[in-house]
């Protein structure tokens, strides 16, 4: 009795510690289902980060390497150099030829300023001229009047002597009958003699206006042939002038020169962009280098991602924001903290699955695969504040995302 009381004792621990074996396990099934589903996870994780391929912009030998490889290098360090003497030639010819156009400017200012001048003097001339018309025109008027007034003198005076030598021949007769005294006589005689004198006087007067009023009108055509040659002058001054327009319209040509020139001799110094890290240099002092071909690359050393590759099933439970942790393989105790940036939209389609895209129709592949593995697409997590030193493009990682 008491061998068969035992054995019932131990069959029924055996099978309470089965029992409590399958709902551990099951149980722990239930959690690891769980935390994958809400807490997803893939080691199929690489660390990343941004890079780019140094290039200079102006060509030459290089003179100075002041990196070597895979040297850690601040923003603003002095990468190399390159020879800077065909740029600095380059620079002061433009520079020469920008202060040259400026003295031409200078220089075609001041006959610009004398032509300004000449035209001024030309216009002066002909208000000069037209002075001189308007008062000879007023020295015809005055001729004018003089010759008249030295006719109104010579019809008066020869009216006058007309009457004395009419007086004197009528009474020349009488004085032989008595009729008349000598004295009588003799006044008349004078005074025809005098009115004679005065003809010739007034007539000589009115010669001299006429004489006169030819002069005026002669100085007052002289005057206007004057004031047409000035207004000639004036007219060739105003045309002679030149503007500083085409010469002016060459400064920007020449000071964008210049500035190209300083751009090429400053660029003879490559200067580090942003904290990096060096890589891939496989040249020395003395290489050509040429424009936009690269010499080194830099690795960007600010900000550093790790981008894990997670099946399509968990990106419902992934979003942009979220917290994740991010641990390398080779320093499995270092746990880094990191932030869910983006969540890839799309891979290269699977030829087996979706056949090859090629012009004309689709090539429908005529396979059946009876596993179908579930797609992956990358999650780009950003570490926060990695440690210096730390990463390296392309190591292996694992990914935890733990929420927000």
């Amino acid at each position: 009795m008491k061998i068969d009381s035992n054995s019932t004792v131990r069959e029924r621990f055996s099978r309470l510690i089965s029992f409590g074996i399958v709902t551990a396990a099951v149980v722990l099934g239930l959690v690891v289902i769980y935390r994958s589903n809400d807490y997803p996870r893939t080691d199929d994780a690489e660390v990343f980060a941004n890079f780019i391929g140094i290039a200079p912009q102006v060509e030459g030998p290089i003179t100075r390497l002041n990196v070597r490889d895979n040297q850690f290098v601040k923003q603003g360090e002095l990468l190399f150099e390159i020879d800077d003497r065909p740029y600095k030639y380059a620079l002061e010819k433009s520079l020469s030829e920008q202060a040259a156009l400026e003295g031409q400017i200078e220089d075609e200012r001041r006959k610009i300023a004398a032509l300004v001048s000449g035209v001024s003097i030309s216009q002066a001339s002909i208000y000069s001229s037209q002075a001189d018309i308007n008062r000879w025109a007023a020295a015809v008027d005055q001729a004018h009047a003089d010759v008249a007034n030295a006719e109104q003198g010579v019809n008066r005076v020869r009216a006058e002597w007309t009457y004395a030598n009419n007086n004197l021949h009528r009474i020349e007769p009488l004085l032989a009958k008595q009729f008349v005294t000598v004295d009588q006589v003799d006044r008349a005689r004078t005074s025809e003699l005098a009115q004679a004198e005065a003809l010739k006087q007034a007539d000589s007067q009115l010669q001299l206006s006429k004489a006169g009023l030819k002069s005026a009108l002669a100085q007052y055509e002289h005057s206007k042939a004057i004031l047409q040659e000035s207004r000639a002058q004036h007219e060739q001054s105003i045309n002679a002038v030149t503007t500083l327009e085409p010469l002016i319209n060459q400064r920007g040509a020449r000071t964008s020169a210049v500035e190209t020139a300083r751009y090429n001799l400053n660029n003879c110094r490559v200067y580090a962009p942003f904290d990096t890290r060096v890589t891939n240099l496989t040249i020395s002092e003395g290489a050509y280098a040429h424009v936009g071909q690269q010499v080194f690359t830099l690795i960007d050393a600010r900000t550093w991602w790790a981008i894990g590759n997670f099946r399509e099933g968990t990106l419902q439970h992934i979003d942009p924001g979220m917290r994740a942790d991010v641990f390398l393989p080779s320093k499995p105790n270092i746990r880094l903290s990191g932030i869910v940036d983006s969540i890839g939209f799309g891979t290269t389609p699977d030829p087996d699955v979706f056949g090859r895209l090629e012009p004309g129709l689709p090539d429908a592949q005529r396979t059946l695969n009876w596993v179908h593995l579930a797609s992956r697409y990358p999650v780009r997590v950003r570490v926060s504040n990695p440690p210096p030193g730390l990463f390296r493009v392309g190591e292996s990682a694992v990914v935890v995302i733990r929420g927000k």
